[in-house]
């Protein structure tokens, strides 16, 4: 696991191995099962994870029982739900396990421990930020502006391993169609 992490942070940004060491040291690792819960709607948010193994998806439930779902999570990508991680707010999303997943767990003061005290860290997870912020932008204009065909075409181009790994009804609900129009 800790090889896998220090080539996804020196994709950005070189470490040495005492500094390396060190970031590790503040990583915790978790296993999940399958349909267990990373988070649930109104718990408190203390984490931001790392997927090293598994699939995972963040959603929201709406008061007439649909599922929204706003991000999927696998290998190599991170995720929480991070109004209420960065607020320090009860979660207004539930994220839990499409896979069976082995996860990194920094947590909030950690993370800031980090970044107070290497450079390098800070700006790891600025760029990871600025890279998250363009992909939400790039998301909802999606929803916005094109129809689920555009969009499904969109999601394949950039990540066609994960559409393999999707039941469909995911992929619906991602996508903002019934089953059936995804048929």
């Amino acid at each position: 696991m800790n090889s896998a992490l220090k080539q996804h942070i020196e994709k950005i940004t070189p470490l040495t191995d005492a500094e390396f060491e060190y970031v590790s040291s503040m990583f915790s690792s978790k296993k999940l099962k399958k349909h267990q819960f990373l988070v649930q709607e109104d718990s408190e948010v203390h984490n931001e994870y790392w997927v090293v193994k598994g699939l995972l998806k963040a959603y929201h439930t709406d008061e007439d029982g649909k599922i929204h779902i706003l991000q999927f999570a696998m290998e190599d990508w991170w995720i929480t739900d991070f109004q209420a991680y960065m607020n320090c707010t009860p979660a207004t999303i539930a994220i839990d396990c499409i896979e069976d997943c082995e996860l990194l767990v920094l947590s909030r003061d950690n993370k800031e421990k980090l970044c107070n005290e290497l450079h390098s860290i800070a700006n790891f997870f600025r760029k990871k930020s600025n890279v998250g912020y363009v992909a939400l932008q790039q998301r909802i204009l999606l929803l916005l502006n094109k129809n689920p065909q555009e969009r499904y075409n969109r999601l394949f181009k950039l990540n066609p391993k994960l559409l393999q790994r999707l039941p469909k009804t995911l992929l619906a609900s991602y996508l903002g169609v019934s089953r059936e129009t995804l048929s």
